[in-house]
């Protein structure tokens, strides 16, 4: 099952200091770079960019990774 996100949907991920939440920006459908890390998406393998409520970082994350919440 895919999941459909949109933006401003509050999401939450898991990562090393433990659960993150965050909102989603957008739907990223092509090759992207967030800081130094190359982002590899596309219309059959998107990911999402979100911002950590926390620290306001963007990351992107495969639609399996984020949860909504």
């Amino acid at each position: 099952m895919t999941k459909t996100l949109k933006p401003g949907d509050k999401v939450k991920w898991g990562a090393s200091q433990g659960e993150t939440h965050g909102v989603v920006e957008k739907k990223q459908t092509t090759d992207t770079k967030i800081k130094t890390h190359e982002v590899t998406a596309s219309k059959d393998d998107p990911q999402y960019i979100v911002k950590s409520d926390k620290t306001g970082a963007e990351a992107a994350h495969k639609p399996d990774a984020i949860r909504k919440g």
